[in-house]
C-alpha cells in the first residue's frame, strides 16, 4: 500500500520526458580571433557534445561493461544489477559495477539532485521508466554520455578525451577508453591525474568485464592490459595570446546574456587577427624590456632564506610573466653566475649575459656604475627572471615596473585588429588600453588643429611662437607655458607649429579659435565631453582618455573624416552552428555619398540586366558613418602628419623606409605619458608607455623616444606587404605656391616659395608686397590646376 501511494502521489508531478529532447547542454563561452584561433574560454564547465554514431563502438562497450551491461535488454531498472551490487558490498566493502542504470543515472543528472533519500530513488526509478517508455536506447546513451561527470570540469566523454588526451574519442585506444569509462564512479579522486593506482585498477576491472561479456578477444584484452597510463592534464588550449581582448569579449557577452553566457555554448568571433595581435604583443613586452634596461637594475625579484631543498617548491608558485621565466642563483663566479629552473634544470649565464649592463637603478633619470663583478649584481638564493632570446640563449632579466598599451584598428569600420592591455594580463588584469585614464599630451594636437582648418585657419596660416602669460579663469594659477625645447621660434606657420609640436602655437591657436568650438569638436570625435577641460590647457592634452579612445579618433583623419566605432564581436553563435548575431558596423565610404542614388524607375531595369548577366548584381547598401570631419581638414591634417613623420617628433617612424605614414608623438608633463599614433592607409595604431602610479618615465623618456619604437616594431612587419597608400586630394582643396615667412601668396619668380594646401575659400588674395592677386581660374578649375 505505501509503495502504491507514493507512485500516486509522485507520478503527476515528475517532469516531463520531452524536456530531454530539447536538452541544451552546458558549454562554456569560446572567443575567438577572426582568423579561427582560440583566444579564451570561460566557464566551469567543459563539454564538446557529440552525436551517438559518433562515439566509437569500443567505448560504448566500455561504459556498459562499467556502468550497465544489461542496459540494452532492461526498461530502465535492473534488479540482477541492484542484487550484484549489494553482493559486491557485502563481500567486497565496495561496488564496482554499481547499482544504477544508466537510464536511471540519466533521470538523475538531468532532473534530480543527489540527495541521499528514498524518495528521491523513488523518483528516479519513475523517472527512468516514463524515459525508458519515451525514448530509445540510442537517443539515452547519447544523454548519458554528454552530461556525465568525468573529473577536471570535462562534462561527457568528448570533453574527457581532450582534457586527458589531448585527442578526440575517435583517436583513443581501448585502454584508454576504457580508462575514461572508469571516471565516472569517482571522478574527482579516481582521476588518473588524482589518484593513478586507482584509475588504473579501475581500467583493468573494466577491461576485464569487457572479456568476460564478450566485447573483445583475449588478444585485444592482454595488450590493453599492458599498455600503461599516459595521461596529462590538457587544459583549453588557447592559440592566441590576446587575453585583454578576449575578457572585453566576455565582459560583454555577460552584459548581453547574463551568466548564461557562461554555459549557453556561445562562440564569439572576433575581429582580431592572429598575426597582427602575435605582433603587437612582442612589440609592446619588446618596448617594456628595453625601457627596464635603459634605467637599471633594480635587484632580485626576492630572497630564499629558506634551504636548497625548497627552492623547486617556491619556483613552481611562480610563473613566467611575458615569457620571463623565474630562476634562483646556486653560485655566484667572479664574471658568471649558475641558476636553477622551475623543473630543476640547472642555467648558466655569462658575463655579457645581463651581468656587465647591470648598472644599480637610482631613480628613474640616474643609473649607478657599471658592474665590475657578478657579485655586485645578485647573491646566491637570489630569485631573478630569465629572457630567452630568438636564437635559445637566455640573459638577465627583470619584470619592467612600467607598463605600456597598444591598440590597432581597421579605420574603414572600427574593427579591432590587435589589443594589448599590458605586459602580461596574468600579471595584471586592468586593462590600460581600454581602461587607463591618460592624458594624450601633444597626441590631442591634430584635433584641435583640424578644427582650427574648419574655422579658416590653414595649414599656413601664422602664429607667433613667442613667450606669454595667461590669467585664465579657468585655470589654478598664472600659466607660463613653454615649448618642450625651452625655446621660441616667433611668428609660425600651423604646418611647422604641428609638425614640431610647438606648445605656444597650439595655445595661441585655441585661445583664437574659441575653447566651447573646441570640446565640441573633440566630443564629436568621441572623446567624452566631461573629461575635457574648458580651459587653455587644453591645447596641450590635459583631457584624460583611453589609447583605444585616442586611436578611434584617429581614425577619422585615416578615413577622410568620418566616426567609427570600436569594436571587437564580429559573429555571436551557438555551438551548434546558430548565429544569433552578425553587428553590422558604421564604414567609412568616401565613395558612397557621391554616387547618384537610382531613380524609382531604375530598380526593375537593373534587375533584368542582372538577370540577363549584363551587369554584376548590385552590392549590399552600406550604413554610413557619421561624417564628424570636414574631408579637406582631414587631407590637411593628414598631410602635415607625414610631414610630422618625415622631419617632426615621429621622426624615428622613418625607419619603416616608407612616405605614407602619418603619425604624433604626444608626451605629458614629467614626463609621465609616452604617446604615438599613426597610421598607414586606414590601419590605425596607437600606443601608450607609463607607469600605472603616474610616475615620472626619465627626462630623457618622450613619445618620440619610447612610444614610436614601440609602434615602429609592430608595423615593421604588419605592413611590410602592404602597398603604398595613394590618398586622393578631395574637391575644393588645392595647392598654392605661398611665401614660408607670411603665409601669403608668393611673388611672381619668388626663389623660397612653398606649396601650402588651401580650401577654395581661404585661398591668400594677396602676396607680401600687398599686391592683389588676380585670379586667372574658375572655381571648378582650382581642382585641376596648381596656382603659381
Amino acid at each position: 500500500m505505501a509503495m502504491t501511494g507514493t507512485y500516486l502521489y509522485l507520478s503527476p508531478r515528475l517532469p516531463s520526458v520531452d524536456v530531454l529532447r530539447d536538452v541544451r547542454d552546458q558549454e562554456p563561452l569560446r572567443v575567438y580571433s577572426n582568423d579561427g584561433l582560440l583566444m579564451g574560454e570561460f566557464g566551469e564547465m567543459r563539454r564538446t557534445p557529440v552525436r551517438f554514431d559518433q562515439v566509437p563502438e569500443r567505448m560504448i562497450q566500455a561504459f556498459l561493461a562499467a556502468e550497465d551491461d544489461r542496459f540494452l535488454v532492461h526498461g530502465g531498472i535492473d534488479i540482477p544489477g541492484l542484487i550484484r551490487a549489494a553482493w559486491e558490498l557485502a563481500t567486497t566493502h565496495s561496488i564496482q559495477s554499481g547499482g544504477s542504470t544508466i537510464t536511471m543515472q540519466v533521470a538523475r543528472n538531468y532532473f534530480l539532485t543527489r540527495e541521499q533519500s528514498f524518495m528521491r530513488k523513488f523518483t528516479e526509478i519513475l523517472l527512468a521508466l516514463r524515459i525508458e517508455r519515451e525514448l530509445d536506447k540510442h537517443q539515452i546513451l547519447e544523454l548519458y554520455l554528454n552530461k556525465i561527470f568525468l573529473g577536471y570540469r570535462a562534462y561527457g566523454v568528448e570533453a574527457a578525451a581532450q582534457v586527458y588526451y589531448g585527442r578526440s574519442i575517435r583517436e583513443l585506444s581501448l585502454s584508454e577508453s576504457a580508462m575514461i569509462a572508469g571516471l565516472p564512479k569517482a571522478p574527482s579522486t579516481g582521476n588518473p591525474l588524482e589518484n593513478p593506482a586507482r584509475a588504473l585498477e579501475r581500467r583493468n576491472w573494466i577491461l576485464g568485464r569487457m572479456l568476460d561479456l564478450g566485447y573483445i578477444p583475449e588478444p585485444e584484452y592482454r595488450q590493453a592490459l599492458a599498455e600503461p597510463l599516459t595521461v596529462s592534464y590538457h587544459g583549453s588550449h588557447i592559440e592566441l595570446d590576446a587575453d585583454y581582448a578576449a575578457e572585453m569579449v566576455r565582459a560583454e557577452m555577460i552584459h548581453r546574456y547574463g551568466t548564461d553566457a557562461y554555459t549557453g555554448g556561445f562562440v564569439v568571433q572576433t575581429t582580431i587577427e592572429g598575426k597582427i595581435q602575435r605582433q603587437a604583443q612582442a612589440a609592446v613586452i619588446g618596448g617594456l624590456l628595453a625601457y627596464d634596461q635603459r634605467h637599471g637594475w633594480r635587484g632580485a625579484e626576492r630572497h630564499l632564506e629558506e634551504p636548497a631543498s625548497a627552492w623547486p617548491a617556491v619556483l613552481a608558485g611562480m610563473p613566467p610573466v611575458a615569457g620571463l621565466e623565474a630562476a634562483i642563483v646556486t653560485e655566484v663566479g667572479d664574471k658568471s653566475i649558475s641558476l636553477q629552473l622551475a623543473n630543476g634544470s640547472p642555467v648558466s649565464l655569462g658575463w655579457e649575459q645581463g651581468l656587465s649592463t647591470a648598472r644599480p637603478y637610482i631613480s628613474s633619470d640616474y643609473r649607478g656604475p657599471l658592474p665590475k663583478t657578478a657579485a655586485e649584481v645578485v647573491r646566491r638564493g637570489d630569485v631573478v627572471r630569465l629572457q630567452t632570446k630568438e636564437d635559445g640563449s637566455r640573459r638577465l632579466a627583470q619584470v619592467p615596473a612600467v607598463q605600456g598599451a597598444m591598440v590597432s584598428l581597421d579605420g574603414k569600420d572600427g574593427g579591432i585588429l590587435a589589443l594589448v592591455g599590458g605586459l602580461d594580463f596574468r600579471q595584471s588584469k586592468f586593462n590600460r588600453a581600454a581602461q587607463a585614464l591618460r592624458q594624450p599630451g601633444s597626441n590631442i594636437k591634430p584635433f584641435i588643429y583640424a578644427a582650427a582648418m574648419e574655422h579658416g585657419f590653414t595649414p599656413a596660416s601664422m602664429i607667433n611662437d613667442a613667450p606669454v602669460v595667461f590669467q585664465d579663469p579657468g585655470l589654478e594659477k598664472v600659466w607660463r607655458p613653454e615649448n618642450d625645447s625651452g625655446k621660441f621660434y616667433g611668428p609660425t606657420s600651423l604646418r611647422n607649429a604641428l609638425v614640431n609640436s610647438r606648445n605656444l602655437v597650439s595655445i595661441r591657436l585655441l585661445q583664437q579659435l574659441g575653447i566651447p568650438i573646441a570640446v565640441d569638436y573633440l566630443a564629436a570625435l568621441g572623446f567624452q565631453r566631461d573629461s575635457i577641460p574648458p580651459n587653455l590647457s587644453l591645447a596641450l592634452g590635459t583631457l584624460v582618455t583611453t589609447p583605444l579612445q585616442v586611436a578611434s579618433a584617429y581614425a577619422a583623419l585615416a578615413n577622410g573624416g568620418y566616426r567609427v566605432q570600436a569594436h571587437l564581436v564580429r559573429e555571436i553563435r551557438r555551438v551548434s552552428g546558430e548565429v544569433l548575431e552578425r553587428p553590422e558596423p558604421l564604414r567609412a565610404c568616401p565613395e558612397c555619398t557621391s554616387m547618384a542614388q537610382p531613380s524609382p524607375a531604375e530598380p526593375e531595369s537593373i534587375e533584368k540586366l542582372v538577370a540577363q548577366g549584363a551587369v554584376p548584381s548590385p552590392a549590399p547598401p552600406v550604413a554610413l558613418a557619421p561624417r564628424v570631419m570636414d574631408p579637406r581638414a582631414a587631407y590637411m591634417i593628414d598631410s602635415i602628419l607625414k610631414e610630422a613623420v618625415k622631419r617632426g617628433t615621429g621622426r624615428r617612424a622613418m625607419e619603416l623606409k616608407r612616405d605614407d605614414i602619418a603619425g604624433k608623438t604626444g608626451t605629458t608633463n614629467g614626463p609621465m605619458d609616452a604617446w604615438f599614433s599613426g597610421y598607414v592607409g586606414t590601419l590605425v595604431t596607437t600606443a601608450w608607455l607609463g607607469f600605472d602610479q603616474n610616475t615620472p618615465l626619465g627626462k630623457n623618456e618622450f613619445g618620440g623616444s619610447a612610444a614610436v619604437p614601440v609602434w615602429v616594431a609592430f608595423m615593421r612587419e604588419v605592413v611590410r606587404d602592404l602597398p603604398h597608400q595613394e590618398r586622393p586630394r578631395p574637391e575644393g582643396l588645392v595647392s598654392v605656391r605661398v611665401d614660408p615667412q607670411t603665409g601669403l601668396l608668393a611673388a611672381p619668380g619668388q626663389g623660397n616659395a612653398i606649396f601650402e594646401l588651401f580650401p577654395l575659400e581661404n585661398v591668400p588674395s594677396v602676396t607680401p608686397d600687398g599686391d592683389e592677386y588676380q585670379d586667372p581660374y574658375t572655381p571648378d578649375e582650382y581642382n585641376t590646376h596648381e596656382i603659381f
